[in-house]
């Protein structure tokens, strides 16, 4: 019973070093792919400046692919890793988060699909930057930014239950609890509205630079605690 005891808390600390390696990691790649790359090639409503960005742009547009494609690698690694550490917890609502996580990151997965129909598009058609191309990548983008927001609304979802399953807990100091559920409560209600009701974006807009911080902050911190702290739990 002891030596199950001690092989199942250090399977516990291994997922938290893990995890919180692959979200570090993560969090990097999205900085670089959606930060950076995409949000400097892609001109919101304007589909012909954005073909010819990517096309005078190619290794940068494939770079945020495979940008994309760490990202839900390290997803992946997150939903077992968050489920095994908080498994101990709350077994029921570990499971839950795990899943949500999961699920996310199949939506996710649908979504960059896109980005690749996008770049066929400009690799194989002949027609240079005629409106018709244009059109084609800007919808294959807009698809995955799409996809990608509606499943933000499950990501929040899986950061709520996480952060309640964190507040149950002694180890997990409180505060970053408190962040957890704030930034899964602020990437469910923003991508709620941009979802079902656009009509309000420069509101949204707004809402979502004033809770960008504890977005940001929830997650990674959480991160951050499990590297440095959570390697070292005991259920003692």
């Amino acid at each position: 019973m002891e030596l199950k005891t001690t092989t199942n808390q250090n399977m516990q600390q291994k997922a938290a070093v893990f995890s919180a390696i692959a979200l570090l990691i993560m969090t990097f790649a999205a900085f670089f792919a959606q930060g950076y790359v995409h949000s400097s090639l892609v001109i919101e409503g304007d589909a012909v400046t954005t073909l010819k960005n990517i096309q005078a742009s190619q290794v940068l547009f494939r770079l945020e692919v495979l940008g994309w494609l760490i990202i839900i690698i390290m997803d992946l690694i997150v939903s077992w890793g968050f489920y095994v550490f908080l498994k101990p917890f709350h077994p029921g609502y570990a499971l839950l988060a795990g899943w949500l996580r999961f699920l996310y990151t199949a939506i996710l997965a649908n979504a960059v699909s896109h980005l690749v129909i996008t770049k066929s598009v400009f690799q194989n058609s002949e027609l240079g930057t005629s409106s018709r191309v244009a059109q084609q990548a800007m919808d294959a983008i807009t698809a995955f930014e799409a996809i990608w927001s509606f499943g933000l609304i499950i990501f929040g979802l899986h950061l709520i239950v996480v952060g309640l399953i964190a507040m149950k807990t002694i180890i997990i100091p409180k505060v970053i609890s408190i962040l957890v559920v704030l930034a899964g409560f602020s990437y469910s209600l923003i991508h709620f509205m941009y979802n079902f009701i656009p009509q309000i974006e420069n509101v949204i807009g707004l809402l979502e630079l004033i809770l960008m911080a504890p977005m940001v902050i929830g997650e990674l911190g959480f991160g951050i605690w499990l590297f440095v702290k959570g390697k070292k739990v005991t259920m003692n």
